[in-house]
């Protein structure tokens, strides 16, 4: 059974920072692609970050560019998104999920397993 747990999220200032992890079992980990999306209240799921299976490529959402990176330790079975810089619109539930494949992708429907989700609250 394939399981992706998010941890690391809570409340933060606005300017703070932080990194939310994401494990994964049950799955080949270094086969999966990797994304980070997040919902935030009364929105619709967006992309955040994505990352190829070996970490060697990333892709951003455009406002995160320079903000927020996305890494993974595949020794871990672990993927984590460090925030930085961090503002209240960044205020989402943020979702990881794995993609069968080398390549990262940034459309939901092309993910085959979802985490539960994590929440990030960013303070003014």
């Amino acid at each position: 059974q394939v399981q992706l747990v998010e941890s690391g999220g809570g409340l933060v200032q606005a300017g703070g920072s932080l990194r939310v992890s994401c494990a994964a079992s049950g799955l080949t980990f270094r086969s999966y692609a990797m994304g980070w999306f997040r919902q935030a209240p009364g929105k619709g799921r967006q992309f955040v970050a994505a990352i190829s299976a070996s970490g060697v490529t990333t892709y951003y959402k455009d406002s995160m560019k320079g903000r927020f990176t996305i890494s993974r330790d595949n020794a871990e079975n672990t993927v984590y998104l460090q925030m930085n810089s961090l503002k209240p619109e960044d205020t989402a539930v943020y979702y990881c999920a794995a993609k069968y494949g080398s390549s990262p992708v940034l459309l939901q429907y092309e993910h085959d397993y979802w985490g539960q989700g994590t929440q990030v609250t960013v303070s003014s």
